[in-house]
């Protein structure tokens, strides 16, 4: 019997701008090859936010190749504060992170980027935040010779990308009746959906963000997805996602008048409620929006192959109504010997953040017993 040797991969450290603007291709490839990519490890994501956020001179792209051909792939950027790190591209607006390798080459994709991160990972830390369990980065992060950390980073919450009729039915009786109730009364008012088509996405998203900045007019609303980078950002990786299958614009009216704009990011098995704007004539008429985006997203995604709908990171309450899933991102903290006090920097860092969070909800939850007490006092003085 004859063997056959197989070469090993080749690495590429890519720093330069428009060579990332023509891996389109390749990256596209190897982001169908990767069961555990989301949307925003694609190319169009990761390449416009760059164009909107990147900083000169900071790209660090980490490129494996089989011949010709991309099977891995690690797009890092260069920071320097608090402390020399290389950290993934996408920024807070991107929900997930993680590297991409090719299921048919992942043992020696797996090596061969594990050995190039190590090598950078002699000036700096590898931080590898909103890491989904089961990203590819843990195959990393398991082969990992140097010294290492895993923390928690945001929570996401989850739901079975079921019909509606089958997402009301997983929740206790009389929860799934009010909901029932909400559905009836958006029927009654005639609230309906439509998809935008794909030539019409740009003015979709326009009016998606009008209505946003129009929704938490006079309240706390995320400062960046008011500023225009972040609109040219959706514009440009949008576009591309919505023609290869990779989003969907949908467009919410009432009375013939679009009230409503959401964005769903899609993967091959997964979908994910990405952002939404609505007019405040919708609270007006006492709809319930949740229960609005959800029937639209049941009814899009039907019975097909995608099994999970995330609501995406944040705990707000009205999530929890639907009986959700917590799945929590993780950190991967990877170094080198030199930068193991690195490594050190950001866990300490990283805790005492968690403690101040945790004193703060203490210290609130403190007062709000103690506003009660004073006001059942006075009820009975």
């Amino acid at each position: 019997m004859t063997t056959v040797s197989r070469r090993a991969p080749s690495v590429e450290l890519c720093t330069d701008e428009r060579v990332f603007a023509e891996l389109a291709p390749q990256w596209e490839r190897l982001h169908r090859a990767c069961p555990s990519a989301t949307p925003f490890q694609s190319h169009a994501w990761l390449h416009s936010w760059w164009l909107s956020y990147g900083t000169a001179g900071g790209l660090r792209l980490v490129l494996v190749r089989d011949g010709d051909e991309l099977v891995g792939a690690a797009p890092l950027m260069r920071v320097r504060r608090p402390w020399p790190a290389l950290v993934p591209i996408g920024g807070a607006i991107t929900d997930f992170s993680d590297v991409l390798l090719d299921a048919a080459a992942a043992a020696e994709g797996t090596l061969a980027l594990t050995d190039a991160l190590a090598e950078l990972a002699r000036t700096a830390l590898i931080d590898l935040r909103e890491v989904r369990p089961g990203g590819a980065a843990e195959r990393i992060y398991l082969g990992w010779r140097g010294p290492r950390r895993r923390l928690s980073d945001s929570a996401c919450l989850e739901l079975p990308a079921l019909p509606m009729d089958q997402l009301i039915g997983r929740l206790p009786s009389a929860r799934a009746q009010r909901v029932r109730n909400k559905v009836n009364k958006l029927t009654r008012l005639g609230v309906v959906w439509r998809p935008v088509h794909q030539d019409d996405t740009e003015s979709g998203l326009r009016r998606l963000l009008d209505l946003h900045r129009l929704q938490w007019q006079d309240r706390k609303v995320t400062p960046e997805h008011l500023r225009p980078r972040f609109l040219e950002h959706l514009i440009r990786s949008a576009g591309r996602m919505v023609r290869s299958d990779e989003a969907v614009v949908r467009e919410f009216l009432l009375d013939g008048e679009v009230v409503g704009v959401d964005l769903t990011l899609m993967s091959r098995r997964w979908a994910g409620l990405y952002l939404y704007g609505v007019h405040p004539r919708l609270r007006e008429r006492r709809t319930d929006v949740a229960t609005m985006l959800l029937r639209a997203s049941a009814e899009y995604l039907g019975d097909g192959e995608r099994q999970v709908l995330s609501l995406l990171r944040g705990n707000e309450p009205y999530k929890y109504r639907w009986a959700p899933e917590t799945v929590v991102n993780q950190r991967l903290l990877l170094a080198g010997r030199r930068t193991a006090p690195l490594l050190a920097a950001a866990v300490g860092d990283a805790t005492a953040r968690g403690w101040a969070r945790g004193g703060r909800r203490r210290l609130a939850s403190a007062f709000t017993d103690h506003t009660c007490t004073e006001n059942a006092r006075k009820a009975t003085a």
